[in-house]
């Protein structure tokens, strides 16, 4: 990860997690922060990605069906969160998809699969299955073939944990981004709040706004990002609804949740596309404080009231308050 420095700020951008992040830092410690947040997306991503063998997860998905995994205290606790979200959120968010995400491989796929291939691996997606024993600090999967993804909390939840870095360091002014997942610290150093644009699912480098926030988190779920069109030019994106076991189609193209912890951020802008508008607004009701801009098929912005006056639309976006 590289540094450059001003006399205002420290930065750093670089990859992790699978993804592209920055990060941005003001004060007299701001440096030797961001330095601890480089090793620190590095630590998470070996106890949590999937695709690190050695990792928790790895282990718990490779022992399913056939015993219980010792966790880091990172892995339990992201995991009672993700199957707190995965009750809650019901039919709209579970972290036992992991079957279903192997299957549907929009990196390199052409058409959706096979029918059959998606009702067997449906029938291995029940957050039910996912075995959490906080006395031991272990957890498992019921049966073979299940499987944990975190991709619908991974990075909130490690979002959450960098901004714990850059308070032990004494920062009180700071801005991450986890590919797309927003987190910021306090206030600028003038005082103003940070600026998170938002956006357009449809215009490349354009926004449908952005909003004006302090010590909150900005994290959209959108079907613009991960995708790729079948024969019959159908859009099939990575958002899948667990209750149907094909890409989410609810009406929703791009939900942006403003919230307290980027963890729930991160879960709710995913179960609130997968539910749909009114769904996904009785969802929201279950987490006060949680505000949302959603979009959609339309290109009709819906903004939750709480965002009233934080919300600035860009240029020629219509919004309508709900």
């Amino acid at each position: 990860m590289g540094l450059s420095k001003s006399t205002e700020s420290v930065e750093s951008a670089g990859l992790g997690m699978g993804t592209g992040l920055c990060h941005k830092a003001y004060g007299k410690n701001a440096e030797k922060a961001l330095q601890a947040v480089g090793a620190e997306v590095k630590r998470l991503e070996r106890l949590l990605s999937r695709f690190a063998p050695e990792s928790d997860i790895a282990k718990i998905n490779r022992l399913a069906g056939r015993g219980e995994v010792e966790l880091s205290p990172e892995a339990f606790e992201v995991l009672a969160l993700a199957g707190h979200f995965s009750g809650l959120c019901r039919d709209a968010f579970d972290v036992t998809v992991g079957p279903l995400v192997e299957l549907w491989d929009y990196k390199n796929a052409a058409a959706a699969p096979d029918r059959e291939r998606i009702r067997e691996a449906l029938s291995l997606v029940n957050h039910a299955d996912l075995r959490l024993n906080p006395a031991s600090q272990t957890a498992g999967l019921r049966r073979k073939g299940q499987s944990v993804d975190l991709g619908a909390i991974g990075k909130g939840y490690a979002s959450d944990k960098l901004l714990g870095v850059f308070r032990r360091f004494g920062v009180t002014s700071a801005f991450s981004n986890l590919g797309g997942n927003v987190a910021v610290l306090g206030t600028k150093p003038d005082g103003s709040p940070w600026r998170v644009g938002i956006r357009h699912p449809r215009r490349e480098n354009r926004l449908i706004g952005a909003v004006d926030v302090i010590d909150k988190a900005v994290v959209t779920s959108g079907d613009d990002q991960r995708y790729f069109i079948d024969a019959l030019g159908i859009r099939r994106h990575h958002l899948l609804d667990p209750s149907t076991g094909y890409p989410a189609d609810a009406g929703l193209i791009s939900v942006t949740i403003v919230a307290d912890s980027t963890a729930a951020a991160d879960a709710l802008s995913t179960a609130v596309f997968v539910a749909g508008m009114e769904r996904g607004r009785a969802i929201l009701r279950s987490f006060p404080g949680a505000e949302a801009v959603i979009v959609d098929h339309r290109l009709q912005v819906y903004v939750t009231r709480g965002l009233n006056d934080c919300f600035l639309a860009a240029e020629g976006t219509a919004v309508v308050m709900v």
